[in-house]
């Protein structure tokens, strides 16, 4: 009887320890999170206030990024007009030239090659704007 009634003190003091282990470390883990809500807290603070800085700070730079990127948007397509004036000046007084050339005999082959290049620029500057306003 002796040998019954050591297995059962010793299985029923391990049941008690696991028992009174797992509360601790319940109210040890509870203690933690506790103490854990402020330090959450104030990273969380830190990253909204971080962010409107950055956007603050931000701000003017893409401003005057797209007020850079409106001011040659205007300029280029100032200058392609007056290339597009220039080139069909250029077309008219070549047709007139050969049409006091031209003799019965000579077919006239003239052919107008016009190429808009103001769409092409213009569509590039804003995309040289856009790349400027991604890395502001």
């Amino acid at each position: 009887m002796g040998l019954s009634s050591f297995f059962k003190n010793l299985f029923g003091s391990t049941k008690e320890s696991v028992t009174e282990l797992a509360n601790n470390a319940e109210e040890t883990f509870e203690q933690a999170k506790e103490a854990a809500v402020p330090y959450i807290e104030k990273a969380e603070a830190f990253a909204e206030e971080t962010i409107e800085k950055v956007k603050e700070v931000s701000e003017p730079i893409i401003d005057n990024a797209a007020e850079y990127a409106d001011k040659a948007k205007d300029t280029v397509s100032e200058y392609a007009d007056k290339a597009a004036k220039v080139v069909n000046d250029v077309v008219d007084s070549v047709k007139e030239k050969t049409a006091s050339l031209g003799t019965n005999e000579t077919p006239e082959i003239v052919s107008e090659t016009v190429v808009d290049e103001s769409e092409k620029t213009v569509a590039e500057v804003e995309e040289i704007a856009d790349d400027a306003a991604e890395k502001a």
